[in-house]
């Protein structure tokens, strides 16, 4: 929805459009920090960096991204933004898809311990 906004150990998000297949959010990611390492089943994402540097993981290899420089992202490409400077990163992050919901993660790593332990088997 529109205005929804959260703030997460890493820095902040808010919307700032959505409709039929997309949604729009402003990403504010604090200075040295990074989002989980993660994936979506059901949309694509493009990031604009609009201040500051991106030191993205996408798919394994880091890429760096500046203001007025972009991003893309399909779906179910393992992803994270990072933050590796000492100023604030801020990022207008298009999604497109069938379904735009916040749970549609899959996180692989994070550093806030938001991947579920894994399950032990016992014999």
């Amino acid at each position: 929805m529109i205005g929804d906004s959260e703030v997460r150990p890493w820095g902040s998000w808010v919307v700032l459009d959505e409709g039929d297949g997309y949604k729009v959010k402003r990403i504010n990611v604090n200075p040295h920090s990074r989002l989980s390492y993660q994936t979506h089943d059901h949309r694509s994402e493009w990031w604009s960096v609009i201040s500051g540097t991106a030191s993205s993981v996408i798919d394994g290899n880091v890429v760096h991204t500046g203001p007025g420089q972009s991003v893309e992202v399909a779906v179910g490409v393992p992803h994270r933004i990072v933050n590796e400077q000492d100023d604030e990163l801020v990022i207008i992050e298009i999604q497109r898809g069938d379904y735009c919901g916040e749970d549609d993660i899959v996180r692989l790593e994070d550093d806030f311990g938001r991947v579920p332990a894994a399950r032990t088997h016992s014999h």
